[in-house]
């Protein structure tokens, strides 16, 4: 039996066979058949039997003998925010620097006091977006304060180990982790995946090769199969807005009527409608915004499932990408293949840890 997406609560589509089922809010979902295409990715428990095997540990332990010091880059760009700063400048300035993520510092406490990040703008757009007619006031008027109010800023020191960074982004599923410098707990660095995966990508190459990085990522099963999170590239923005608020995804495969992947939409594509001046057009398809970025930005990157494990990292670490959508030969979508889960394969499941199921 072949696949099929059905439409499911907030807009977000999961795989299922035989026809494709589109609806918007409201309405009784129209059903399309979809071309044919193998049976949904079943994977295997390969990876239990891999972290019984010598060297399995390795990453683990390099991860634990290495601090966040050692992780950070030698130069980054570190952009930080006012609390009073107006919140529509706050995002200017975050599409002006390319950065996703700034420190909040209040100058009445002489403190950092939070974080504001893509999320932020996503959520005051899917708080107060009412129509492409109204604008939204609040994004005009109010202050990071306003909009955040009081907040703390927690995270790693300097010293701390590594695999406690990873720990933490993947458990609190959250993509930036300031590293606070322990005697004055100013902010010296924001940690991501991308930057812990290239870290353990670049000096885990030194290290002996262990043998599951052969094995194909199918075999293994890392990665997300089931319940995919995917957006049509005729649904509109709001939808995608409902999704990444729903299911806290950080981007979603866009398919066509065909059940066929056409491009990705992520957070950060959110962003650019500030630096358009388009937030209150989420009307607009995505496929349309897709069409719109004004920058180079994250495009499909795949991998199949009968690649290596160590060819999936190799290529997201030389893409410098978040993700890799797993596709079959009819570009008809199997899975995901994230950072949050070869980290938490690498360093986490060694140590009897799920973060991601935590």
């Amino acid at each position: 039996m072949c696949p099929r997406l059905t439409s499911v609560p907030s807009g977000a589509i999961s795989l299922e066979p035989e026809t494709l089922s589109v609806g918007q809010e409201g309405e009784i979902p129209e059903r399309v058949t979809r071309s044919p295409s193998p049976q949904i990715l079943l994977p295997k428990l390969g990876w239990d039997e891999e972290l019984l095997r010598p060297g399995a540990q390795i990453y683990m332990h390099f991860m634990q003998e290495h601090s966040c010091y050692d992780a950070m880059a030698t130069s980054s760009k570190l952009v930080i925010f006012d609390t009073m700063l107006e919140i529509k400048k706050a995002f200017f300035a975050l599409v002006a620097n390319g950065v996703r993520a700034a420190p909040l510092w209040d100058s009445q406490k002489q403190s950092f006091v939070g974080m504001l990040t893509i999320t932020d703008f996503i959520l005051v757009l899917h708080r107060y977006y009412r129509s492409p007619l109204v604008q939204i006031y609040e994004i005009e008027e109010h202050t990071i304060q306003t909009w955040r109010g009081e907040q703390r800023t927690g995270g790693p020191k300097g010293r701390d180990q590594g695999s406690s960074a990873v720990y933490s982004l993947i458990k609190n599923r959250i993509h930036r982790l300031p590293v606070l410098d322990p005697a004055s707990g100013n902010v010296l660095h924001i940690l991501t995946h991308k930057r812990l995966l290239k870290f353990l990508h670049i000096f885990g190459a030194l290290l002996p090769r262990p043998q599951f990085l052969s094995r194909s990522i199918q075999d293994l099963g890392i990665g997300t199969f089931r319940d995919l999170a995917v957006v049509l590239d005729t649904a509109p923005i709001l939808s995608a807005l409902d999704i990444f608020v729903d299911r806290r995804v950080s981007a979603l495969p866009v398919v066509n009527e065909s059940g066929e992947v056409v491009g990705l939409y992520s957070r950060f594509d959110v962003i650019h409608l500030a630096a358009q001046k388009i937030y209150n057009r989420l009307d607009m398809s995505v496929g349309e915004a897709l069409r719109r970025r004004s920058l180079c930005l994250e495009g499909i990157i795949s991998c199949q499932p009968h690649e290596s494990l160590g060819d999936v990292i190799d290529r997201i670490a030389r893409e410098q990408v978040h993700r890799l959508v797993m596709v079959d030969e009819s570009q008809h979508l199997l899975g995901v293949v994230s950072l949050s889960d070869i980290l938490q394969a690498l360093v986490l499941s060694p140590a009897g840890i799920d973060a991601l199921g935590a």
